[in-house]
């Protein structure tokens, strides 16, 4: 693993409770996580090579980092990058014309609740799909997609979607305390519910949202009021669109 950030060292927490032993590569860590071997150059590998490298750096990092690593890769090996914005091709090429699995996890891989977009690139046999996809079920959910368009798109709605769900609790949260709640309570209010009501979905998975959304919804009361109120003139649904829209141009523009 070359790089060991945040994100890097949240999956890693889960992907070391697998059968693979790790080794990081990386001049700033201070420690590794237990029973994962830390080295600060390359170097200390030696001629040490590995089934797969995880490639964790920032994409402006690559071109000077990575071709370094080539020679350590097996015969038989791939690449996993996790370095948003960086194609297959450009990780490919400087690793020695590798195949290359990239992935988009997002911030709930620190608590084990990741939701993970995975794409393919040429040359990646089954079993090395299998396994990546393996490792990063063990930080959540994996959805496989077909291309880096919609890798680009799974930045859009999962890769970013945490920082619109704490706005919208935060706003949630705001509104409940202008209504004479605490901040705290407010918060267990909002949070709790937020909680209970997406397990209930994914539990209840055989009725769709909106079926699940009208069976708390009782004609003339309270929560038909509040979903006209948020919803009545269609305006959160065209945010929400716009928000998806707005993202995943700009990952476009940063590839």
């Amino acid at each position: 693993m070359i790089g060991c950030g945040k994100m890097g060292g949240a999956l890693l927490e889960y992907w070391k409770r697998g059968d693979e032993s790790f080794t990081i590569v990386d001049p700033f860590l201070e420690k590794a996580p237990e029973g994962v071997t830390l080295v600060k150059e390359r170097s200390e590998l030696g001629d040490k090579r590995f089934d797969a490298i995880i490639v964790a750096i920032k994409p402006q990092m690559i071109d000077d980092i990575l071709p370094d690593y080539a020679p350590v890769l097996s015969d038989n090996g791939y690449v996993i990058s996790m370095a948003a914005g960086a194609s297959i091709e450009r990780i490919s090429k400087v690793m020695g014309h590798a195949p290359v699995i990239r992935i988009m996890p997002n911030l709930p891989a620190f608590v084990g609740k990741a939701t993970n977009g995975l794409v393919a690139g040429p040359g990646v046999t089954d079993d090395q799909r299998k396994h990546a996809h393996a490792m990063m079920e063990r930080t959540g959910t994996v959805v496989e997609v077909d291309d880096e368009d919609q890798l680009d798109r799974v930045t859009a709605v999962a890769g970013s979607g945490p920082g619109y769900v704490f706005e919208l609790a935060r706003a949630y949260v705001a509104a409940a305390e202008g209504i004479g709640f605490s901040h705290e309570q407010a918060r267990a209010l909002v949070l709790g519910t937020l909680e209970g009501t997406i397990a209930m979905a994914i539990d209840q998975d055989g009725q769709t949202l909106e079926e699940l959304r009208n069976s708390v919804t009782s004609k003339g009361g309270t929560t038909a009021a509040g979903l006209d109120a948020l919803n009545g003139d269609g305006a959160v649904s065209r945010k929400f669109e716009q928000t998806l829209e707005a993202a995943y141009n700009r990952a476009v523009e940063l590839r």
